[in-house]
């Protein structure tokens, strides 16, 4: 069931990447006027709250089912998208947008290149845990393999509501 978890952690990488993907065409659109200062705030301001939300949650999880190194790996990331939220730094001034237009593309190239080695790692381990489970010895599917909180949360997401 690891490879479940994996594929949890592909599908959220992939949704990283597609929000950073989207901001850098924001700012390319802008910097060659297709659109103006009041449209790249209000479209890049929808993402980056639930983008940062998705990377925390990302983080969390990872030190959640004990996987320390990748939570190192995140956790640098994480802490500046909360330093830019405490600072109330995180969302395009669209006053200051061509002020800071180009940082604010360093910072998403820097973060998209980070997402794309992640994506490398996360896929990597998402196939090792695919091709561990299928010739996996003991077919027997132990309810004692699943880790409690996913238990929980499966349960949670079973109960109607």
């Amino acid at each position: 069931m690891e490879w479940v978890l994996w594929l949890i952690f592909f599908i959220m990488n992939l949704l990283l990447m597609a929000a950073n993907i989207y901001q850098l065409i924001c700012l390319a659109d802008l910097e060659a006027d297709y659109l103006n200062p009041y449209e790249l705030a209000s479209r890049m301001n929808a993402v980056i709250v639930p983008e940062f939300l998705l990377h925390g949650a990302f983080c969390i999880l990872f030190l959640v089912t004990g996987h320390w190194f990748m939570f190192l790996l995140t956790l640098l990331p994480a802490y500046y998208n909360a330093k830019k939220y405490l600072a109330r730094q995180h969302l395009i001034d669209v006053t200051e947008v061509f002020r800071v237009l180009n940082a604010e593309k360093k910072a998403r190239i820097f973060k998209l290149g980070f997402y794309i080695v992640f994506f490398v790692l996360v896929i990597t381990r998402l196939a090792f845990s695919v091709i561990n489970a299928v010739f996996d010895e003991d077919d027997d599917l132990a309810i004692t393999k699943v880790p409690w909180y996913l238990m929980l949360w499966f349960a949670l997401e079973a109960m109607p509501r």
